[in-house]
C-alpha cells in the first residue's frame, strides 16, 4: 500500500490507531509538545488570538478553535492570558476538534472552568462564524505521499512484505503520469533515488476558506521546512525517542515533517492571506516570551525559577533539544488582514498584552 495510507492506518484506524485510543504526551508517553513545555507558550497565543480578534473589529461572537489540542493545554493556558480582556473573553466559544476519546477526557478536565465549549471530530463540524485557529503540531501527523525519483519517472512509494515476511519499502511498478510536471522548481533537477514528499491540500484549504469567507485566522506551528525540496522525514517517535515507522505499526508515533511552502500556496489558492513562515523562536520573542519569562521567575521559588528558564530556551533555541528554529509558525488570515503579531519584522502590539502582568499567574 501508499506509504500515505499505510500511515493513515496507523495513526487513525478504528481500532488500533495510535491517535484513538491514548494519551501520547508527557514524559510517561512518547513525546512533549509546546504546551507542555511551558505555560507560556499558550498564553502568548492568547494574546496572538486578542490581538486578531481587535484586526478583525472585535466581533461580538468568535470561534476560537483548536485543531489537535492534546490535553487542553494551551487552550486552558490562552484563556486564562485572555481573561485581562473582558470582550474578547466574553465573545469566544471553544471549539475542540479532537478524535481521541482518552485526550477528550483530559480536555473536559482541562477546561471545566470554561463556558462555551464544544468538541467535534473534524472542523468541517464547526459551525461557521468568525474564526481564530491554532493548529499546533497538527499537520505532520496528515497522510504523506512520498514519491521516489527512478530512470522512468517519479514512482510512489509504497509498503510491501519483504523478507522473512517483515514490512519493507518498495516502490510501484510504473511511473506516476506527468508527475515530473508537478513537481516544485527545487525537486525538478533531484537525481535518481531522491524522494520527495506531498500532502493533499484539502486541510489547509479548509482554514483558509473559513478565514476567507467568515473573517479571523489561522495560526498553523509544526516543525518542518520553508521550501518545497526533496528529502525524506518519514518518521516514527516512541518514548521520547526515533525508531522504525514500519516496525511496530499503531504503537509509535508516525509523522513527517511539513512543507511550509506548499501550506502557502495551498492558503493562497483558496484565496487568504499568508503571513510567514517565521521560527518559532522569533515568533514567540516578538510576542514578549523574555518579557513573560522574567516576570514568572520574579515572584518564583529557586527550582520553579529555573524550570521557567529551561521552558524558555527549549522553546527558542536553536540548538539541540530546542525547537526554535526547527519549528516555524504561518498565519493564514482573512485578506483585509494586512498583518499578524509575531510575523512580520515589528514587534508584536503592546495592547492588549499578558507579557509583562502579574495578575496572570
Amino acid at each position: 500500500m501508499p506509504v500515505w495510507r499505510f500511515m493513515d492506518l496507523c495513526l487513525t484506524h478504528p481500532l488500533y490507531g495510535y491517535y484513538i485510543g491514548r494519551d501520547p504526551l508527557g514524559r510517561e508517553g512518547d513525546f512533549i509538545t509546546a504546551p507542555e513545555v511551558s505555560q507560556m507558550f499558550g498564553e502568548l497565543l492568547g494574546l496572538w488570538a486578542a490581538s486578531v480578534w481587535k484586526a478583525m473589529g472585535t466581533p461580538d461572537r468568535v470561534r476560537l478553535i483548536e485543531l489537535g489540542p492534546g490535553r487542553g493545554t494551551l487552550m486552558m493556558d490562552a484563556l486564562r492570558a485572555i481573561r485581562v480582556v473582558p470582550p474578547f473573553h466574553a465573545a469566544c466559544q471553544v471549539h475542540l476538534v479532537e478524535i481521541n476519546s482518552v485526550l477528550r477526557d483530559k480536555q473536559r478536565a482541562a477546561l471545566h472552568d470554561a463556558a462555551n465549549v464544544q468538541w467535534h471530530d473534524t472542523i468541517d463540524e464547526v459551525p461557521d462564524g468568525p474564526s481564530i485557529i491554532f493548529a499546533n503540531e497538527y499537520f505532520d501527523v496528515l497522510p504523506v505521499h512520498q514519491m521516489v525519483r527512478e530512470e522512468t519517472g517519479w514512482h510512489e512509494r509504497v509498503i510491501e512484505i519483504g523478507p522473512g515476511g517483515r514490512l519493507a519499502f518498495g516502490t510501484a511498478a510504473e511511473p506516476t503520469p506527468h508527475f515530473d510536471l508537478l513537481v516544485p522548481p527545487l525537486v525538478r533537477a533531484a537525481p535518481v533515488g531522491a524522494v520527495f514528499e506531498w500532502r493533499a491540500p484539502a486541510e489547509a484549504m479548509k482554514l483558509a476558506r473559513r478565514v476567507r469567507d467568515f473573517g479571523g485566522a489561522a495560526l498553523v506551528i509544526d516543525y518542518g521546512h520553508t521550501r518545497s525540496d526533496a528529502g525524506d522525514t518519514f518518521q516514527a517517535i516512541a518514548r521520547h525517542s526515533f525508531t522504525d515507522p514500519l516496525r511496530a505499526p499503531g504503537r509509535a508515533d508516525v509523522t513527517a515533517h511539513v512543507d511550509f511552502e506548499a501550506l502557502s500556496l495551498a492558503a493562497q489558492d483558496a484565496g487568504a492571506r499568508v503571513h510567514g513562515p517565521v521560527e518559532q523562536g522569533a515568533f514567540l520573542r516578538r510576542l514578549g516570551i523574555e518579557t513573560r519569562a522574567a516576570t514568572l521567575m520574579s515572584k518564583a521559588a529557586p527550582q520553579v525559577a529555573e524550570d521557567i528558564a529551561d521552558g524558555l530556551k527549549r522553546l527558542t533555541d536553536s540548538g539541540t533539544g530546542g525547537m526554535g528554529s526547527l519549528f516555524k509558525v504561518l498565519g493564514i488570515s482573512h485578506p483585509a488582514i494586512t498583518e499578524l503579531a509575531g510575523l512580520s519584522d515589528d514587534p508584536a502590539p503592546a495592547d492588549p498584552s499578558i507579557a509583562g502582568r502579574s495578575d496572570v499567574q
